[in-house]
């Protein structure tokens, strides 16, 4: 069988990375172009280029990843179209009686929800709950806009099932009761970021701690009843049964390796049992199940080719441990996933640390692999996926938008603090 040459590969990758960047920095420009429409056609570039063959694509796709997507998607759409989240929101609302509090309690309430239902989903129905609160608050959109965007980055760090990059950590670095361990490490740190970003963003925005009026009834939201039991149960039930899982493993009982079937068959067993199963199966964002499809596909071409090797021989050349494992893998992370987004590079770095000899014990590394790549998220509109899809949402139905500038203007010191709390926790 033909041998492709190594430099030719190195050259095949090249043309991949640089057209994958270019791309979303176009898509930037553009925003009617889905980022898994760029994702898509790099994945055929690797095929034909031949750095993954036709035989092959299958076996590089993680359907562990994939399936655990659409559980949560079915899981969490339920949720939405029942008006389930609706009512959360506004009895959420109901318990303020001041802007300042209504604030810091908005940004816990969004990065909780990122942290148990997927960072992603709440990008798709987060914008609606921010606009509602800033005119109830009477306060500039945009502020609460941002405060979304930070605040579902930063509450996804503490779970396995935050974001999707976290879920890749998750599953492919062996390591032991994930969902107890990530909480147990990024829990207080992302909690006190959570605080940290709402008061930056109320200094910056000058926001007044005015009296609130509100006319809302929580109830009112609801729009079907069984469907919210059927949504709120298949949520409590998957993380029921994680944490279960969890124990189970580190106490060396009989556990489900493959944890993105636990989101999956739970949702399966809620659409025969809903009003409408068509609709709940449509909420899936299918455009994010493709990216990841074709996402895995380009990046296993993209490490075949060698190209980022030589960068990350340079900044972290071997194995460590520790602080200087923590230290280098947050700066690769953070300079890297501006340049592919978060889930690129993390598919990439993972392939890279278990090269250098990294395993399911090394907890405290991958850990730091997944705080440092969701939160270089907040430093630019480019280094996380939730946020261009909160930026669509903005731009497609609200008619409004948050500049590239704008963001880093403020994503700068927003990063450079969160960096600084969960480094403290992870080192010291």
């Amino acid at each position: 069988m033909f041998q492709t040459p190594e430099y030719v590969r190195f050259w095949l990758g090249l043309i991949i990375l640089t057209y994958l960047v270019l791309g979303l920095l176009f898509r930037s420009r553009r925003p009617w172009i889905p980022v898994w429409c760029i994702m898509a056609f790099s994945s055929f570039m690797t095929t034909a280029f031949g750095l993954v063959s036709f035989d092959e694509i299958s076996s590089v796709i993680d359907m562990d990843v994939i399936l655990f997507l659409i559980g949560m998607f079915s899981l969490v759409g339920l949720a939405e179209s029942s008006g389930l989240l609706n009512v959360i929101a506004v009895a959420f609302i109901s318990l303020f009686r001041r802007t300042i509090a209504l604030l810091y309690g908005s940004s816990i309430l969004f990065g909780l929800l990122a942290a148990f239902t997927v960072n992603d989903t709440v990008a798709l129905i987060g914008p609606p709950i921010a606009y509602t609160i800033s005119r109830v608050a009477k306060i500039d959109p945009k502020m609460m806009f941002l405060l979304l965007t930070f605040s579902l980055t930063i509450g996804s760090v503490m779970t396995p099932i935050g974001n999707p990059q976290n879920v890749l950590i998750a599953v492919e670095s062996g390591i032991e009761a994930p969902f107890i361990k990530f909480i147990a490490k990024l829990s207080l740190p992302s909690l006190m970021n959570l605080l940290l970003t709402t008061y930056i963003l109320i200094k910056k925005y000058r926001i007044k701690d005015d009296k609130l009026n509100i006319g809302f009834i929580a109830h009112e939201a609801l729009k079907n009843r069984r469907d919210a039991i059927l949504a709120g149960s298949g949520i409590l039930l998957t993380v029921i049964a994680l944490i279960v899982n969890d124990l189970l493993q580190m106490y060396g009982g009989p556990h489900i390796t493959y944890r993105g079937v636990i989101p999956f068959i739970i949702a399966a067993a809620t659409y025969l049992l809903t009003s409408n199963p068509r609709r709940t199966l449509s909420s899936v964002d299918w455009g994010t199940i493709v990216f990841f499809i074709t996402m895995f596909i380009t990046m296993e071409g993209v490490w075949r080719s060698g190209i980022l090797q030589p960068i990350l021989n340079i900044i972290m050349p071997s194995k460590t441990s520790g602080f200087e494992a923590v230290i280098s893998i947050t700066a690769i992370s953070i300079l890297l996933s501006q340049l592919l987004s978060n889930v690129p590079f993390v598919k990439l770095f993972i392939n890279y640390m278990k090269d250098l000899g990294y395993t399911g014990l090394d907890q405290e590394s991958w850990i730091a692999l997944a705080m440092s790549s969701t939160i270089a998220g907040n430093l630019t509109l480019l280094g996380a996926a939730s946020n261009i899809i909160v930026l669509e949402t903005l731009e497609s139905k609200m008619k409004t938008t948050i500049t590239f500038i704008e963001f880093v203007k403020i994503g700068s010191i927003i990063t450079l603090v969160n960096c600084i709390t969960y480094l403290l926790f992870l080192t010291i």
